[in-house]
């Protein structure tokens, strides 16, 4: 169990690239105790933007410490569930970034852990907390679209001189390539909407980089009922795109862009009249930009104070994973 000495407000972030520091100033009101990296200056950086904090380069030290309660990890793929499972050994909660692991196998070893210690662990698949994410739900939960009937998703962005050359394109760093990247965004958010999904179609393929790991992947995705979520990423899109359409007997949702690069995250809710014809349509405009990273930390805070499992956690990430593998391993992915 975890120490009940513990301060679940000390926390360690265990990688210090650019999504180690969006976390850092997710954090708000929590200490930040220790910013580990393997890479001493990368580490140094990103503390001495924290006052108290120490940089270090051994997660053992954070691991070791009582005054840390919780861990958020930030590494690449591969070293997300070896750490995460350090941490949960040690009794410490976890936040972890999608996908959480290279294989459903290694976050099953991270449940049991967990199961053993007490540890609550968070998947890191803060789309949830978009805005525009979060009024979907709002009004699929107040019943305005009606009983859900499929949705259909679109997620990609373009690369850059070398892109295949990168971590992401290594399968033993990465895992795989988009499906396993921006992909597993849209598993999550698909099943967030619709529930679990029995039956897992499609397949992945690399069209334009030269890389083992796949550059676009075709979902077709349905429930035990029959709804169906039809999902495509890409890594050829050129230009960065987002796009979840959800279809309800009685209206549709759209939702289109992140901000940033993605274009301004917007909302158009389309009401179907009792006529029929062309529909009620009302829209909500996010111009202030993404607080998601402050939401999802302010929910493992009350993951942690509740002592709830958190959503998505360990089920969530395990199934997608599951999903993940399944187009893999019909198409051969990856590639040797």
């Amino acid at each position: 169990m975890p120490d009940k000495k513990q301060n679940p407000d000390g926390f360690a972030i265990i990688g210090c690239g650019l999504i180690g520091k969006k976390r850092a100033a997710a954090l708000k009101n929590a200490r930040l105790l220790y910013a580990c990296d393997l890479d001493a200056a990368r580490a140094a950086g990103l503390a001495g933007t924290v006052p108290g904090c120490q940089a270090i380069t051994d997660q053992a030290v954070a691991l070791r410490d009582p005054q840390v309660g919780a861990v958020i990890v930030a590494t690449l793929n591969a070293a997300l569930a070896p750490i995460s499972l350090a941490a949960v050994r040690a009794g410490k909660h976890v936040l972890v970034e999608k996908p959480g692991a290279l294989t459903a196998a290694q976050l099953r070893e991270v449940q049991a852990a967990a199961a053993r210690t007490g540890a609550r662990v968070r998947l890191g698949y803060n789309h949830r907390f978009h805005p525009a994410l979060r009024q979907a739900r709002a009004l699929v939960d107040a019943g305005a679209a009606g009983p859900l009937m499929f949705l259909r998703g679109r997620y990609g962005h373009g690369g850059r001189k070398g892109y295949d050359r990168e971590w992401r394109a290594d399968p033993k760093l990465a895992g795989g390539g988009e499906l396993i990247d921006q992909g597993v965004h849209l598993i999550d958010l698909a099943g967030w909407f619709l529930g679990d999904f029995a039956t897992v179609d499609g397949h992945c393929a690399t069209y334009f980089w030269d890389m083992p790991v796949d550059d676009n992947a075709f979902l077709s995705l349905r429930t035990a009922a029959g709804q169906t979520a039809w999902l495509h990423v890409s890594c050829t899109e050129w230009k960065n795109l987002f796009s979840l359409e959800i279809y309800g007997r009685d209206a549709k949702i759209a939702i289109d862009g992140l901000g940033g690069s993605y274009g301004p995250e917007r909302l158009t809710f389309y009401q179907m009249l009792p006529q029929m014809g062309p529909p009620e349509t009302k829209v909500w405009e996010y111009p202030s930009g993404d607080d998601s990273w402050g939401l999802e930390t302010e929910a493992f805070l009350e993951d942690i104070r509740l002592d709830r499992e958190p959503a998505p956690g360990l089920r969530e990430g395990i199934r997608i994973l599951e999903t993940v593998e399944t187009i893999y391993c019909r198409c051969g992915y990856p590639k040797t």
